[in-house]
């Protein structure tokens, strides 16, 4: 605790020193920012599962909505806690966090006594989804300038914002080892995913993202929601994490059970060697873009060596044949969100940098530098519809159609660690909880 204490306090200061920055160079003085309001499903009574605003995660681990944090250059921050006293949810009390020396603590029992506490401030800024009551307090919300200058700096992350990556990192290890003898017995989709929760000792609405457990075919939609009760599937792939104090973990592996097709088996070995290679890549001053195209070389190499495609892994790349077998990019900033902010922005004041043409889905088009943590999750799927338009043009004789179609059942592969950028290169906050 004592050292949580003191990683927390220098995140602090790193924050202070930040937003003091951005307030100057945008012209603010004061800066507030709410946890947020609940979200509440159209037309019903059932709220959504909350997630914090994430400039105000980035300040303070505290759960719960209405919160309110007000930072001025200079001083120390006010935390206004919402506490309601209230029978129909648990009302945890306070205690003493870690972090909670950071503050000037307060706490209002009412929504609007909690706004009340601002007072009155002078060319402030207000981040989060209360714009109404921002608008009545005077608080100008959400400027763009502001907020961009602020999501620049939360891809640099500090030390102990890694150190709860790495805790999430530990308990998402142990919840993938559990995954993976689940599938190896023969589990079902729902099965697997029952495994990787009570492992990792959470409930769904704690996951930092829905998981992904697709057996066979379904590992060809990248995003695959279903839970399906078919069991022995011949391959699994599994995108699933957890989150410690609001930082997400965010790992994916493809594996073959003895019975899966040895040719599809054999690309999930490729898939993992290449996934390695372009991870040892990573070190400062590269640009992610460039990055992403060692990734859909080596990935046409593999098609090639395996007898997918045709043409030389530098033809492959120069006319998009790689591209329906690898159609996302190879990775995202990762932190609060795990899709984390200013993967685009060319610069702090928000300019943006969108992805090149060939690569339009390309979320992260940064330079990589020092303290940036992302996600490396290189990809191999057969999917039929992205496939089809190759079938019928020009460049159908550089794909081998009856393999493609014989490994199609099969689904897709993608294996995902989560880097940590250094002065001198990287270190992989994946592999030493989950080598395989």
């Amino acid at each position: 605790m004592i050292e949580l204490s003191s990683l927390f306090h220098q995140h602090i200061a790193d924050r202070q020193r930040t937003t003091a920055g951005a307030l100057a160079q945008t012209g603010f003085e004061a800066l507030v920012i709410s946890s947020g309001k609940v979200y509440t499903h159209f037309a019903d009574d059932q709220d959504a599962p909350f997630h914090p605003t994430p400039h105000f995660a980035h300040w303070c681990p505290m759960a719960g909505p209405h919160h309110l944090l007000v930072i001025r250059p200079g001083q120390r921050p006010r935390l206004i806690r919402y506490a309601p006293e209230d029978f129909w949810y648990e009302q945890s009390p306070l205690g003493n966090p870690f972090w909670a020396s950071e503050f000037e603590i307060e706490e209002a029992g009412t929504v609007e006594d909690a706004w009340k506490r601002l007072g009155t401030l002078r060319r402030a800024a207000y981040i989060g989804n209360e714009t109404d009551r921002a608008e009545a307090a005077g608080l100008e919300p959400n400027p763009a300038l502001l907020t961009a200058h602020l999501d620049w700096h939360r891809t640099t992350k500090s030390a102990y914002e890694v150190q709860c990556i790495e805790e999430a990192t530990v308990l998402a290890a142990r919840a993938h080892l559990a995954a993976r003898a689940a599938f190896m017995a023969g589990a079902s989709e729902l099965e697997i995913h029952y495994a990787f929760i009570q492992a990792a000792g959470i409930v769904d609405h704690e996951m930092p993202y829905g998981s992904i457990v697709a057996l066979n075919e379904k590992g060809a939609i990248l995003h695959y929601e279903g839970k399906r009760k078919v069991k022995n599937g011949a391959v699994l792939l599994i995108d699933a994490g957890v989150q410690v104090r609001g930082y997400a973990a965010d790992i994916t592996r493809t594996m073959a059970a003895p019975h899966c097709d040895s040719r599809f088996a054999a690309l999930i070995a490729g898939m993992e060697r290449l996934e390695l290679q372009l991870c040892d890549l990573v070190k400062p001053n590269l640009a992610y873009g460039d990055l992403h195209h060692q990734g859909h070389l080596r990935i046409a190499e593999l098609l090639k060596e395996s007898g997918i495609l045709k043409a030389s892994p530098e033809e492959a790349v120069e006319k998009g044949l790689s591209r329906p077998f690898f159609p996302h990019g190879l990775g995202h900033h990762l932190g609060i969100q795990v899709h984390d902010v200013a993967g685009q922005q060319g610069s702090p004041d928000g300019t943006p940098a969108p992805p090149p043409p060939q690569h339009p889905t390309l979320r992260t088009t940064r330079t990589i530098d020092v303290d940036q943590v992302f996600t490396v999750e290189p990809g191999l799927y057969f999917i039929p519809m992205l496939l089809r338009p190759f079938r019928e043009d020009g460049q159908s004789a550089s794909f081998n159609w009856p393999l493609i179609d014989e490994l199609t059942p099969c689904g897709g592969i993608r294996i995902e660690d989560n880097l940590l950028v250094t002065a001198h290169g990287h270190r992989n906050l994946t592999r030493p909880h989950l080598p395989i």
